[in-house]
């Protein structure tokens, strides 16, 4: 291993020093996800850290927690959580015993809340929300007190029963820790801790009328439950000094520290849970799962390896500064893995008929054609050759240019794992187009050099047509045609790409291809990566293919 890979980013110096230091025994992190949205690319940064660093320590019993931040029961669902503990599977780490919810804890967060208020740190304001924010001030103005922030801690454990048992309208009252309106940092300024919502949870049913902010419920439920680091991404840098306050002034059994990093960027995307969530309400995708969005399920759809992701999270690495990385960075370690493991079929996605002459009617032959030059295992396998074959449309020119190397008049092109073809004459329809193309095949030629007087300079994919299997191939794209799609003037929206998805219906695939497992990954010959979709396809009825990579950047020429 090369020193710049044995180079610890900066948070696992921390925790080196901690554990060396004896400051720690073990390390605890956390996963926090929020169940109202599926997870995407970029959360799978949080989760290869955090599990990541657990699974670097396990031999001084580290752990990392799965923790449901599910405090805000109006956008949360049951169907999230179980896509989350799908995610965060299929990325290959497992967190055991130590599956938490936050509403396991809502009991402790309410008598947190109560010793606030009973110490004087913590008041009911009875304000409207355009009343409190305008109170709140700037970044360049004080706030300024709410009336009701001197309100004696009886009268305030009294307005907070009333809260808790339903006695005002949604939205009617809040608490809010009393810590310095004139806080220079907009957080610290007297933030509301609980807030009444008047909805039952898909955990605790209908016992909570109210129910914590995030702020002040974190930080509790990380210690609660030990978490020695709570690693988050850099938009709470300024939440740490609340963060830090809540496990002071609360009654807390440990102290955990809390530590930023950058997210994770991708150029082409968005990657706002609520933007998604739009694409996927207002139908311009198909559901969570498209696999032109960067959600975990819709890169598991696609195609994707959790290696390849894995891959691609480490190159990017650790660091404080905020950056958009470029998606290619990420389809070049998904075409890394992908050569090393996908075996090799073939597949032609716009199919023109070619007739061998010479060939006997019925007759039918076994070419026999590598799995995967890049592994030597992997094997060989047998593909028939009939008399007449499906070859790519533009794999045939009437009138080729000097330098085109494939089937056109005067041409000899090499089956891949067969013989040579010779073209003979083609066929057209009444419109001019091409319909079929005759040729005759070079008896010995399979693995062998062309005879002398023929030219052979390429070997093309091609598909019997007496085996063929029909198929349906839809090529994604990505999803957006300008690479920062949140800062385009019209919005993200206006760079939509019309070209995203495109259907090739008549595509004729080699017969194994058909047999193939739902969510198997193949190199389609000269194409590029496959993966037969998770949702449609039907080993042995249904074909239905997804292209999960091209074989090179198509987009690094635009």
């Amino acid at each position: 291993m090369s020193n710049s890979e044995d180079k610890k980013d900066f948070i696992r110096e921390i925790i080196a020093e901690d554990l060396s230091s004896g400051k720690h025994a073990a390390i605890i992190t956390r996963f926090p996800p929020e169940p109202n949205g599926y997870l995407h690319i970029g959360h799978a940064k949080a989760i290869c850290i955090n599990f990541g660093i657990a699974q670097e320590n396990q031999a001084q019993g580290s752990r990392c927690h799965l923790r449901f931040d599910d405090t805000n029961p109006i956008k949360e669902d049951v169907e999230y959580v179980e896509s989350i503990k799908k995610d965060v599977e299929w990325l290959g780490f497992d967190w055991g015993e130590n599956l938490f919810f936050a509403s396991d804890y809502f009991d402790y967060l309410y008598d947190c809340a109560v010793s606030l208020i009973k110490e004087g740190k913590a008041y009911v304001d009875l304000q409207t929300v355009e009343e409190m924010r305008e109170a709140r001030g700037n970044v360049n103005t004080p706030g300024t007190d709410s009336p009701y922030r001197d309100t004696t801690p009886e009268e305030n454990l009294s307005l907070f029963e009333k809260m808790r048992d339903g006695g005002f309208e949604a939205g009617g009252a809040v608490l809010r820790a009393k810590i310095d309106m004139a806080s220079p940092n907009m957080n610290m300024r007297d933030p509301a801790i609980y807030r009444v919502l008047n909805v039952d949870h898909h955990n605790t049913g209908d016992k909570w009328k109210i129910y914590p902010m995030y702020d002040f419920a974190h930080p509790l439920e990380d210690a609660k439950e030990k978490v020695t680091h709570s690693l988050c991404s850099l938009e709470f840098e300024d939440h740490r000094p609340l963060y830090d306050w809540v496990v002071a002034n609360c009654p807390t059994p440990s102290t955990p520290r809390q530590i930023e990093f950058s997210r994770l960027n991708l150029t082409y995307t968005v990657m706002s849970k609520r933007k998604l969530l739009q694409l996927v309400e207002e139908g311009i995708v198909s559901g969570w799962n498209d696999p032109r969005l960067p959600t975990l399920s819709g890169m598991r759809r696609r195609g994707y390896t959790p290696e390849a992701i894995r891959n691609f999270i480490k190159k990017v690495g650790v660091t404080k500064f905020n950056a958009t990385t470029d998606v290619a960075l990420l389809e070049f370690e998904l075409r890394a893995h992908l050569n090393k493991i996908a075996q090799r079929r073939m597949a032609v996605l716009d199919p023109l008929k070619v007739v061998i002459d010479n060939w006997a009617e019925g007759s039918v032959e076994e070419m026999e054609c590598q799995n995967n030059p890049e592994d030597p295992e992997a094997g060989t396998r047998k593909v028939a050759l009939g008399k007449e074959v499906y070859i790519e449309r533009d794999d045939f020119m009437e009138d080729p240019p000097k330098k085109y190397f494939r089937l056109g008049p005067g041409r000899a092109v090499r089956l891949r794992g067969g013989y040579i073809l010779q073209y003979v004459s083609h066929e057209k329809d009444e419109a001019g187009n091409v319909i079929a193309v005759h040729v005759e095949f070079l008896p010995g030629t399979v693995g062998q050099s062309p005879p002398e007087g023929v030219k052979c300079k390429a070997a093309i994919h091609w598909v019997s047509a007496e085996h063929a299997v029909d198929a349906e191939i839809r090529l994604y794209d990505r999803l957006f045609t300008a690479e920062s799609p949140d800062a385009e003037e019209g919005g993200f929206m206006s760079c939509f790409n019309e070209e995203s998805l495109e259907l090739k219906s008549g595509a004729k695939l080699e017969p194994s291809l058909g047999e193939a497992p739902a969510g198997s990954v193949f190199q389609f010959e000269r194409v590029g990566y496959f993966c037969a979709d998770s949702e449609e396809h039907i080993s042995g009825e249904k074909a239905v293919f997804n292209r999960t990579v091209g074989l090179r950047d198509s987009w690094a020429k635009k």
